[in-house]
């Protein structure tokens, strides 16, 4: 081209046209009076700015060791020496070799050999929480379950010999005593579990494996987790805080200090953690805490209905946007769901405001309440959300179950049934009040053999 290309020494453009020679193809449409060079400059200075300052106009280096060093060692020092090792020995009868009386073997031994059981010592391990200053302790009750004898280890070392104050199977709580001798001891302040929300960074202290108290750090993967086969009133808080054997019994802790759950369980196919643990949440630790303090057993209060989950299918039949809560199917005559207006068809959706997807979540949140009270059944009825105030009571315990050996040769010899009752069904944790119950099965018998198991509910026999 005639015009040279740019040189640096001034604009070509303009060079070109006082020459009154044709523009070369990079200089078309410039502006005469701003050197091409400069236009270039700015817009890489404007494409710079843009491109950075959004990204850094909010940052702040760090001024001080302070502002950069995170750590939660104020809150472990402050909340360790809640938290106590659970040592249990138990004694187990283990049945000797059943050639130990054959005349053969015995020959060659001098008769020493016995078929008596023998006894074994059983060692197992846990962890727990102090809740009380004068020694009590919470734990699961899987830890302690028949144990001869149980021994606390605080944090600083010192060991106690514990006592079962209370335990509940269905619950897999226990509170355990320690006579201080007068010593106030460290203990965990609880957190309405209610607050806590998925994504909260939580603690887990606990002695996994025997290796002494070690934290762990995670966050609450999920809240109002059922049916994970835990328990009977299973309702718990997820977390990938790693749980392992030995951390059962011990603290989960929100940041701020306080005992948001009590680790309870793990997911794992090699028995190691995998980051699915899960904690019985604190609000049901108080209640049993409040209960055994009342000199009571945790009961939990009935209402005299019951259902089916509301799940997608049936959602969409009804008209429902969404899954969750539980369809009314059955409601007890003269019970108080009844006399609170409740009817069949009806969908439970929460307690006194906190929602339930299913029966575990309204299990759990009328274990939360006490009896006596009164709570609000948030209920809709034909697409329109309803509030029905319902007491809330212990099950009756009438008619006063009878049982009974079925005997002869017939598919149900050998089960003990009993006519069932709203205390019957509520400790078996069905929602039938109509039928009887198998309690139990001979092992052998026919109905063993015809595969009946305990808890079935026997309601009709050929159409009967």
């Amino acid at each position: 081209h005639p015009c040279p290309l740019p040189t640096g020494e001034g604009d070509s453009a303009v060079r070109c046209r006082a020459l009154g020679e044709p523009l070369p193809p990079w200089a078309e449409g410039r502006d005469e009076g701003l050197p091409w060079t400069r236009v270039v400059q700015v817009a890489l200075v404007l494409a710079v700015a843009l491109i950075t300052t959004p990204a850094f106009a909010d940052e702040v280096v760090p001024q001080s060791h302070a502002q950069i060093e995170l750590t939660f060692a104020p809150l472990v020092k402050q909340a360790a020496p809640a938290v106590v090792n659970v040592y249990t020995r138990t004694v187990v009868k283990r049945q000797a070799m059943p050639f130990f009386d054959d005349p053969f073997f015995q020959q060659f031994f001098g008769g020493q050999l016995g078929g008596q059981p023998q006894d074994r010592i059983q060692n197992s391990l846990g962890s727990g929480v102090v809740v009380r200053p004068d020694g009590l302790i919470v734990t699961n009750n899987h830890v302690i379950a028949d144990a001869q004898e149980i021994r606390v280890v605080l944090s600083d070392g010192r060991e106690f010999p514990a006592k079962i104050v209370a335990a509940d199977e269905k619950f897999d709580l226990a509170l355990l005593q320690i006579d201080t001798k007068g010593q106030k001891l460290p203990t965990l302040a609880l957190k309405d579990s209610d607050e806590v929300d998925v994504g909260d960074l939580v603690l887990a202290i606990g002695d996994p494996f025997g290796v002494g108290q070690t934290v762990t750090m995670g966050i609450i993967s999920a809240t109002a987790r059922t049916n994970v086969g835990i328990g009977d009133y299973g309702y718990y808080l997820q977390t990938d805080a790693a749980i392992n054997p030995g951390n059962s019994g011990g603290a989960l802790l929100s940041t701020d200090g306080k005992l948001v759950g009590i680790n309870t369980a793990i997911y794992s196919k090699s028995g190691g953690s995998i980051g699915i643990g899960f904690a019985i949440p604190s609000n049901m630790v108080a209640s049993f805490i409040a209960a055994e303090s009342s000199g009571g057993k945790l009961v939990q209060p009935w209402i005299g209905a019951s259902g089916e989950p509301l799940t997608a299918d049936i959602a969409a039949s009804m008209g429902f946007a969404h899954p969750g809560g539980i369809v009314v199917r059955q409601i007890y005559p003269g019970g108080p769901a009844e006399k609170a207006g409740l009817k069949p068809g009806d969908v439970i959706t929460g307690i006194n405001g906190r929602d339930i997807g299913d029966a575990g979540g309204l299990r759990f949140r009328l274990a939360t309440l006490k009896i006596g009270t009164q709570a609000k059944l948030n209920v809709v009825r034909k697409g329109q959300p309803l509030d029905l105030p319902v007491d809330l009571i212990a099950a009756p315990a009438t008619p006063v179950p009878e049982e009974a050996l079925l005997k002869g040769e017939q598919p149900l010899s050998g089960a003990v049934i009993a006519n069932l009752s709203p205390a019957l069904s509520d400790a078996l944790g069905v929602g039938e009040w109509q039928g009887v119950v198998i309690e139990k099965i001979r092992r052998g018998s026919y109905a063993d053999r015809f595969d009946f198991e305990p808890g079935d509910i026997l309601i009709k026999i050929n159409e009967t």
